[in-house]
């Protein structure tokens, strides 16, 4: 990382970057537009501002909404030309008098657990049609579907299943999606690694972990 990047503890307290929230190594908000016609036209402003930047988040525009993700895709991180995107993007959505929603983000992740990541990957990766993101981890090249990552184990763990999800969801509303997944019948298996992740699981014993970005080597939080 540069030293000029900001680390996810800069871009979470800058205090101008409220309407924004780190997710899975991407920055992301939501404007509440109300209508396809009012969301696509907000796009377009944001097309025009990103060609001016030469730098393009990726939209995802549904009918009461516009949904907003941006990461420095040629060396894999954050970078202060996604703060900058950011800030600029904020500035349309103040001038359009539309909210927004940075609490209604996320990113959904499958993990399996495997004895030889090697050896299962491929298949995963030709039954799927993903192609390599990284070691151990699957991508959709179009980015619609959730990646799915290998997590290697050192020996057979009976009584578990071997697929979980994770979730991650924007550092201050993790303990609240806790919350409500224990009173909705959940039960905490671990919280031995909090705030980065929860494991919980459903009445079934089916498991799903709930990140944050919080507690991470790369998180730039004193004290990390």
């Amino acid at each position: 990382m540069s030293s000029t990047d900001p680390t996810h503890h800069d871009l979470s307290t800058d205090p101008e970057l409220g309407d924004w929230r780190v997710v899975l190594g991407t920055l992301q908000t939501r404007l509440l537009t109300g209508d396809f016609a009012s969301g696509a036209r907000i796009a377009g402003r944001i097309a025009q501002v990103a060609d001016e930047l030469g730098h393009h988040p990726d939209l995802d525009l549904r009918y009461p909404h516009l949904t907003i993700s941006t990461v420095s895709h040629d060396v894999g991180r954050l970078t202060s030309r996604d703060r900058d995107l950011a800030l600029a993007i904020s500035r349309i959505a103040r001038e359009e008098g539309v909210e927004a929603a940075p609490h209604e983000v996320s990113a959904l992740e499958i993990a399996l657990d495997v004895l030889d990541a090697p050896a299962v990957e491929p298949f995963w990766a030709a039954v799927l049609g993903y192609e390599q993101d990284g070691e151990h981890q699957l991508a959709d090249g179009a980015a619609r579907h959730a990646t799915m990552w290998f997590q290697q184990m050192g020996e057979p763990r009976p009584g578990r299943g071997r697929f979980h999800l994770d979730i991650n969801v924007p550092h201050d509303i993790a303990r609240q999606r806790v919350d409500a997944a224990l009173a909705a019948g959940g039960r905490l298996v671990t919280d031995e690694f909090a705030p980065s992740w929860w494991v919980l699981a459903d009445v079934e014993g089916n498991e799903v972990c709930v990140c944050t970005w919080q507690g991470r080597d790369d998180s730039g939080e004193p004290g990390v």
